[in-house]
Order: structure tokens, then C-alpha cells, then sequence
């Protein structure tokens, strides 16, 4: 297949970009700055500049535009900036689909658990309804502009959880303490968090691209996990206590609204979709993705 994704410098974009090329597809990634090689393409989601001559290349399109969520504090302005740096350039894609002569036929398009907001211990899958974070809201509406593309063009939504990697992401910033024996929960610690690992994050993308799902799918682990027990599998898996919680409260004052729209939220996803299609999944529990990640990421991937 012909794949064009937008985000691909970013963590999951690096860790998709080599795994379709593995799997023998070709691979051409939208920049903004002038393309520096020949698998690179200019565009400019801010003012929804982009050829729509490029679609009708192209089998298939991968958004993962966005402004980090974990990043920066959320101020007004990086508010605004996490909402326009997914809701313009998934427009700017879906209007080049739909004046193209030949749209691609599949568009898979990033969202996030963040969908189903703070659910306790709700088991939610993609029939379950969203959540009234400010999370949830930008993820309705950024999905809402993917589902403008055109009506030949098979749209999956892919509802990702904390992507675990021992470089980068979520995780990226919780693992040095816990090397140090300086890690442990947060809040109460029994937040439930959907998590994935990198390889699963990039293989079940790649999988959707050859299925026949649309709609939303969650893309997190088949055992969810409370954030206490993730803590203590990983201060196992680095031979490090894991026991050094940090209040709530602290977190608040901390971190203002984030603490609450990431860390302290509760989301008990289930994978319901990917498990009825079939994926087989690299890293299903806590004891094989915390072995990954202790190797450094750079153990076996299955």
C-alpha cells in the first residue's frame, strides 16, 4: 500500500513509519518545513494548504497530527493550541480527500482515550459515551472533523491510551524516577489506565489499515490496569521499590489541570474492537511490557 501520514516525526509517527515499511508498504510523510528527502511532502495544515492530487496516490492516510497533551501546563494558549493543532490539520486532510478523483480508501485517524473522560471503574469500550473533560471535548470534535471524509473512504478512529516506550511519551517522563527506586503511584494509585507499548501502538495501526473495521477502535492492552499496579510491575521489572506515592493534591497544585484531565483520571478501556478482528497482541500484560521496557525497548518484539 501507499500510506501518506501526517505526524510522523512524533513518537508513534517514527514507530509506524518503520514498521509499514517493514511490512513492505510504501511510506510518504507530510512536513511543514521544505522536504529535505524523497519520501517527503509539504504542506501547511494552518492555512489547509495541501495538493489534493496527493490522495489520489495514496491507498491510504494516517493522521497523527497534534500538539503533545502531556507537554506543556495547560494555560488558555496551549488550550487552543491543543485544539487547532488536531482540528486543522484533519480538516485540511479531509478536504484534500474530498476534492480528490480518487480519494484513498482507508483513513485512519488519531483520537484518544481521553474520549471517555473520568469513568472510575466503568469498563468502557467503544459503545460506552464520552466523558465531560476538556480532553473529551477535543476528542469528539477532532473525530467529528475525521468523519467528514468522503463516504468511499473506509474511517477508523483510533482511540489511543498512554503509549508506553522507554523513550519518549507519557511513560518516557515517569521511568527515571523509577530507575532511581524514586518512583511510585500517583494519587490513590487506582486509577485505571488504558495502556499500549510503542510496538503494539504502531503493529494494530498497521492491522487496521488491512481490515475492514471503521469507526472507533480503542487502541490500549487487553489487561488494564490500576496505575499502582503498573508502578509496582515496573519497580519489579527495574529491581527498584516503587512505594514513594504522590498526593493527589500535590499533583494539583502541581501540574493544575493536567493532574486531572491524565493522571488522576480513571479509564478501564477495553480493546473490544481489535480483539474481535483478530490482533494478536505483542505485549498483552503488565509482566511482558514492563520485561520490554526494563530491556531498554530494544528486546524481542512478540
Amino acid at each position: 500500500m501507499k500510506v501518506l501520514i501526517s505526524g510522523a516525526s512524533g513518537l508513534i509517527g517514527n514507530a509506524l513509519s518503520r514498521e509499514l515499511s517493514a511490512q513492505g508498504h510504501s511510506v510518504r510523510k507530510l512536513v511543514r518545513r521544505r522536504p529535505g528527502r524523497g519520501d517527503e511532502v509539504q504542506w501547511d495544515p494552518a492555512s489547509g494548504l495541501l495538493d489534493p492530487a496527493l490522495m489520489d496516490d495514496a491507498d491510504a492516510v494516517v493522521n497523527l497530527s497534534g500538539a503533545g497533551i502531556g507537554d506543556r501546563p495547560w494555560t488558555r494558549s496551549y488550550v487552543e493550541e491543543l485544539y487547532s493543532s488536531r482540528l486543522r490539520p484533519t480538516r485540511t486532510l479531509v478536504a484534500a480527500m474530498q476534492q480528490a478523483d480518487r480519494p484513498p480508501a482507508v483513513f485512519l485517524s488519531q483520537s484518544a482515550s481521553g474520549y471517555y473522560g473520568d469513568r472510575g471503574d466503568e469498563v468502557l469500550t467503544e459503545e460506552s459515551g464520552s466523558g465531560d473533560l476538556l480532553i473529551s471535548d477535543i476528542c469528539r470534535r477532532w473525530e467529528a472533523e475525521a468523519l467528514q471524509a468522503p463516504a468511499a473512504t473506509r474511517t477508523v478512529l483510533m482511540r489511543t491510551g498512554v503509549v508506553f516506550s522507554p523513550r519518549g511519551g507519557a511513560l518516557g517522563r515517569l521511568l527515571p524516577p523509577l530507575r532511581l527506586g524514586l518512583g511510585g503511584p500517583l494519587g490513590s494509585g487506582r486509577q485505571w489506565w488504558p495502556w499500549l507499548s510503542l510496538p503494539d501502538t504502531a503493529g494494530a495501526a498497521a492491522f487496521l489499515l488491512t481490515s475492514d473495521r471503521s469507526g472507533p477502535v480503542n487502541l490500549s492492552a487487553p489487561e488494564p490496569a490500576r496505575l499502582s499496579d503498573i508502578t509496582t510491575a515496573l519497580g519489579e521489572a527495574y529491581h527498584r521499590p516503587s512505594r514513594l506515592r504522590v498526593p493527589g493534591p500535590v499533583l494539583s497544585a502541581a501540574l493544575g489541570r493536567l493532574a486531572r484531565e491524565l493522571v488522576l483520571a480513571s479509564a478501564r478501556v477495553r480493546p473490544a474492537a481489535l480483539e474481535d478482528a483478530g490482533y494478536r497482541f505483542r505485549h498483552p500484560d503488565l509482566p511482558s511490557v514492563a520485561r520490554w521496557l526494563a530491556a531498554g525497548g530494544d528486546g524481542p518484539a512478540r
